[in-house]
């Protein structure tokens, strides 16, 4: 047998043998490349990845940029005002005084916004005169609340004779003194006064006197004249001032009963919060009715100063 045949013999194969070959063959290619192709993909994964995760950091970084740009921002509004909020965020200070004469910068001394201030002179300027502390109420842009408080100081001078001595009244002026109150005033019953006679007070405006009233009704009376202390925007300054002028005579306050009164009627009153009524109630269905005021003690949400004040206002 010649080479030629032998070889024919040898690479001669079936049909079955040529597909196995084919598939061996094919094989062989992808384990040789699957590693190559495993480790870019990896690789391509790993990069979206990084990226996302760079993404996030730098989105983290500039969103506590911006709070930092914030807090600046913020600290440079709250910390350097400007001239138009500098006069609104000095604290007041009250003195008699003659709308018709004193200062700009005394009428700044008296919480009287820049603006305002100009308006006034202007006013005043023109010819314009305040006759009566109501005329105050014209200013455009002296709230209810500045003119209620600077209602009770306003001194306006009606005959010439007055005005010769401008400078020394001015002196006095600037010092506040605490203790000058009109000649004519006398001793309020702060239980049945009316708004009225409490306007009569020094530093009393109306809103003031309505509050006072309010706050009296919404506890049922006052059973001490410390309590007109706590009525909401009555600045302690103020209250000690009309202390002295206050009286306590009547104290026959209203009274609820804690054995039949509801939750919602006690936490109406001011000195009982809703969880202070809510134990109330809930005691009183555990244990039965109270046999004393005094068993209040008893209640672990109720203690001893809040005792002390809603007593004068609860019974049997």
């Amino acid at each position: 047998m010649d080479k030629k045949s032998l070889l024919k013999d040898y690479f001669n194969f079936t049909r079955k043998e040529r597909i196995a070959v084919l598939i061996i063959t094919g094989l062989l290619i992808i384990i040789f490349f699957l590693p190559l192709i495993t480790k870019k993909s990896a690789a391509v994964v790993e990069v979206k990845r990084d990226s996302a995760w760079l993404a996030a950091i730098h989105q983290l970084k500039k969103a506590n940029a911006d709070s930092v740009d914030d807090d600046n921002a913020r600290s440079f509004f709250i910390d350097k005002p400007n001239s138009e909020n500098k006069t609104s965020a000095t604290q007041p200070e009250l003195f008699y005084f003659d709308p018709n004469t004193i200062s700009a910068e005394q009428w700044e001394r008296l919480g009287v916004k820049e603006k305002t201030v100009h308006t006034i002179k202007n006013y005043l300027s023109k010819g314009g005169a305040f006759r009566k502390r109501e005329d105050l109420q014209k200013i455009y842009g002296l709230s209810q609340q500045q003119y209620d408080q600077l209602a009770p100081y306003v001194k306006i001078r009606t005959s010439a004779g007055d005005h010769n001595s401008i400078s020394n009244e001015r002196e006095k002026e600037n010092a506040f003194d605490a203790t000058r109150t009109p000649a004519h005033l006398t001793a309020v019953d702060i239980n049945i006064s009316d708004t009225t006679q409490l306007i009569s007070l020094p530093g009393i405006g109306s809103k003031l006197a309505k509050r006072i009233v309010g706050f009296r009704d919404k506890l049922g009376g006052f059973y001490s004249v410390d309590q007109v202390g706590e009525t909401y925007g009555l600045q302690d300054s103020v209250f000690q001032k009309i202390k002295k002028y206050l009286q306590c005579n009547d104290i026959s306050v209203k009274r609820i009963n804690i054995n039949t009164a509801t939750k919602d009627e006690l936490k109406m009153h001011p000195y009982i919060r809703w969880n202070i009524a809510n134990a109330i109630i809930e005691y009183r269905n555990q244990h039965g009715q109270f046999t004393s005021v005094e068993d209040l003690k008893k209640i672990n949400a109720v203690d001893k100063e809040t005792l002390n004040k809603i007593m004068h206002y609860l019974a049997l």
